[in-house]
């Protein structure tokens, strides 16, 4: 799990990188919660989705937003954490030419920063959105979202209430050409403080589908 530094748009990134065991793996990128609320790519969301995904045979990339940790800059209310997110699976790209896909997951804060990324980056194929704060930032540019993925909450998050995720997903299901995976824990706040088995099994079990999927269509077009 070496220490990465690479460049950002307003200085160096710090980050944790994971190669892939297999020839062409896929790649994902990891986004951390808000930064003037104590997030960092060390928080315990984010880890676990790290090590599901590096689980999984993905290549694997968690970073420092700028301003937090050893990342340059300073806080930019969204703007700048894109741009770095950017930044960071433009380096993921680098090392991992032609890799079988690439994925996107983000918690809370940064599930936002994800899903604003999916919309610039044609190559995302699927995205992992934890917490999603859809009662404190507009995501109606997600019109229309362009890959399906898993939207994951907890039925007892004080911060982002249950129902204003539902909400989101209701809408973004009505869309053509995609599927939203949505699924509540049962007992979990914000954090899934106790519950964090319970939210890597479902992230666990989603690629385990998406991969079985990807192979049957590999097998049916030959």
């Amino acid at each position: 799990m070496p220490d990465v530094i690479f460049a950002g748009p307003e200085g160096r990134l710090e980050g944790r990188y994971q190669h892939g065991r297999t020839p062409k793996a896929p790649i994902a990128l990891m986004l951390h919660p808000h930064p003037q609320h104590g997030g960092t790519m060390n928080n315990k969301v984010v880890y676990n989705l790290y090590q599901t995904f590096a689980r999984q045979g993905f290549s694997v990339l968690r970073f420092n937003f700028r301003g937090v940790g050893r990342s340059q800059g300073e806080f930019d209310r969204g703007e700048g954490e894109l741009s770095d997110a950017a930044s960071a699976l433009d380096w993921l790209q680098m090392y991992n030419e032609g890799a079988a896909s690439c994925w996107i997951a983000g918690f809370s804060f940064g599930a936002w920063i994800g899903m604003q990324l999916l919309m610039r980056r044609p190559e995302i194929s699927g995205f992992i959105s934890v917490a999603p704060p859809a009662n404190m930032y507009d995501f109606s540019f997600l019109a229309p979202c362009p890959s399906s993925g898993l939207v994951l909450q907890g039925d007892k998050d004080d911060i982002v209430p249950e129902p204003s995720v539902a909400k989101l997903v209701n809408k973004l299901s009505q869309q053509r050409d995609i599927t939203v995976d949505y699924r509540v824990v049962q007992g979990a706040n914000h954090f899934f403080t106790d519950r964090m088995e319970e939210m890597t099994g479902h992230v666990e079990d989603y690629l385990r589908q998406h991969a079985e999927g990807a192979q049957e269509a590999q097998a049916a077009a030959r």
